[in-house]
């Protein structure tokens, strides 16, 4: 995301007059997905990859060509990028597969988190019944917490089975969300494609998780009057369709909200052309960078955390009144191990002496 590169390629007025600086332009190419990876640019040149494009038009077959030839408003054969958008000159359909900015960032994310993970699990078997260390005692705190203080509690004693899942969407949002504020990076986790994919997952994960007791709440909401079944199944099922929505919406609004804030206060500079600004700006800047550390990781848990909640009241069984009932409290507490001294001194015999 957070890469400085536009700005030093945009036009200036050196003797003859540029184009007008256009913040919001610059902004969301900076946050939107391309076909491009720009870097940097210097006042001669632009230090770009240009990625593979493949786009497929029905009756014509697949076409296969470096995004190199469309940059700059170019045409090639019969392709044209508008707003970073594969489109035809004559109209027609067009499929695109490219390998775009947004693409590419995810395939090397998730290689580095496989050569992480895989790292600190060769770490684990050198090391068994050994203290951690290096990577290993840095990442271990985080997987601690997400079992103890999210899986455990959120889902209850089937959490071991959730825990591969919850830990992967952990960690892949809030390395996303760090690799993003670097310079030249991609705003990954600011993709709404992205949060629809993972808060889709959860949706499905919750659905085929779910037992009996919880569609029941659905169809058969406890306690209310069947002719309210009409108005309650519809509103029900509704809410489940409207709880990963939320999780998409909250990861994308509130990463690309910080994005959008930094860009901004850069921009200050160059609508001013003023250096002075840049003692406001920048501090500002360099604020809010620091203040998405910890959105990065803090947007990583409550994801994780709303996941672990959704999957919990899905695997939920079933308390029966009775359970709770006076006549048998004290067998459960007997059970447990508990009360047992209670118990034992309510019987009619000793009770007597």
């Amino acid at each position: 995301m957070c890469t400085f590169a536009g700005f030093a390629a945009e036009p200036t007025e050196t003797g003859e007059k540029g184009k007008a600086f256009n913040p919001g332009e610059v902004i969301l190419h900076h946050v939107a997905d391309s076909h491009e990876w720009h870097w940097f640019s210097t006042d001669n040149s632009n230090f770009v990859t240009y990625l593979p494009v493949f786009a497929y038009e029905p009756g014509r077959g697949l076409s296969s060509f470096s995004s190199e030839k469309l940059a700059e408003g170019k045409t090639y054969g019969n392709f044209k990028l508008e707003h970073e958008k594969l489109v035809t000159l004559d109209g027609g359909k067009v499929y695109d597969f490219s390998i775009t900015k947004n693409v590419a960032a995810l395939a090397m994310s998730s290689l580095l988190l496989v050569f992480i993970f895989a790292s600190v699990a060769k770490s684990y078997n050198r090391r068994v019944g050994q203290a951690p260390s290096g990577l290993q005692s840095l990442l271990e705190p985080f997987v601690v917490f997400i079992r103890d203080e999210v899986g455990k509690k959120s889902i209850g004693p089937k959490y071991e089975r959730y825990m591969p899942y919850l830990l992967t969407v952990f960690f892949f949002i809030w390395f996303n969300n760090l690799l993003g504020l670097t310079p030249g990076a991609a705003n990954l986790s600011g993709n709404i494609a992205v949060t629809m994919a993972l808060a889709l997952i959860t949706l499905l994960i919750t659905l085929f998780s779910a037992n009996k007791n919880y569609w029941g709440h659905i169809f058969a909401p406890p306690g209310v009057p069947w002719p309210l079944y009409i108005i309650m199944v519809p509103v029900e099922l509704v809410g489940v369709l409207v709880k990963p929505f939320s999780l998409m919406i909250r990861l994308f609004a509130n990463i690309t909200a910080g994005h959008i804030i930094i860009l901004s206060f850069i921009s200050l500079i160059f609508i001013f052309r003023s250096s002075a600004t840049g003692f406001i700006a920048v501090p500002f800047g360099l604020f809010i960078s620091m203040l998405e550390l910890l959105v990065a990781v803090l947007q990583a848990y409550i994801f994780t955390l709303l996941t672990a909640m959704y999957i919990g009241s899905a695997v939920e069984e079933h308390h029966h009144d009775e359970a709770h009932s006076p006549d048998n409290d004290f067998g459960t507490a007997e059970q447990r191990g508990g009360g047992s001294n209670l118990a034992h001194l309510t019987r009619p015999d000793v009770a007597a002496h």
